[in-house]
């Protein structure tokens, strides 16, 4: 049995908008972040055929929780079917959560020496390790191998290393994956497709 696992990342929130780390922390969804999630789901519709025969798993957080209540709408789906897991949590920044870079740069300055753009997040205090991340969701892939069909919604660190997992990918390859909140990831066979659901993107299909 081929499985076919579909993953999003929730849409645009008000922390994104600051430039601030959310963590394990939340913020709701702006207006362009719910638009985008619709954007996602009709693109979706258009891939998945009878939308009963797949199952939606979801990070029980507030703002991935309120993106898959409007993927669900917007499929036709009931959303009493809908399966939250932990393990789809965004990773945790520890004391980091919540704050700027700038903010995070003025408390905690050595923490990010010798880091780059992809890695500092590691570097929490009280955060969670790359290797507590990638066991975690190593557990969610092969509890759902059993299912052929799969949407997941997640988040932008957790869904970069979910990927990397998936197509056992370096640790820096991993971490400079794609975040974006406009794109869908087809995951079938080990391997990944990157589909734009952005009618202004060259990779919209």
């Amino acid at each position: 049995m081929e499985q076919m696992i579909y993953l999003l990342r929730h849409g645009e929130t008000t922390y994104n908008t600051q430039g601030r780390y959310q963590g394990q922390l939340d913020s709701p969804l702006t207006e362009r972040g719910r638009e985008q999630v619709q954007q996602n789901a009709r693109m979706l519709k258009s891939l998945i055929g009878d939308v009963d025969d797949w199952t939606i798993l979801s990070s029980p957080m507030g703002r991935a929780m309120q993106s898959t209540a409007i993927l669900c709408e917007t499929l036709g789906y009931d959303g009493n079917r809908v399966r939250q897991d932990p393990r789809l949590t965004e990773v945790a920044v520890g004391q980091w959560a919540g704050l700027t870079m700038a903010e995070i740069q003025q408390k905690w300055p050595t923490l990010l020496t010798n880091t780059d753009a992809f890695n500092w997040y590691f570097r929490a205090p009280d955060g969670e390790t790359y290797e507590a991340v990638v066991s975690r969701l190593t557990a969610l892939l092969e509890t759902i191998q059993p299912l052929s069909k799969v949407i997941v919604v997640s988040h932008g660190l957790t869904g970069r290393i979910l990927r990397g997992v998936y197509a056992s990918l370096s640790k820096e390859e991993t971490l400079k994956l794609e975040v974006s909140q406009d794109v869908i990831f087809k995951l079938t066979n080990k391997e990944i497709k990157r589909i734009s659901s952005n009618v202004d993107d060259d990779f919209y299909l």
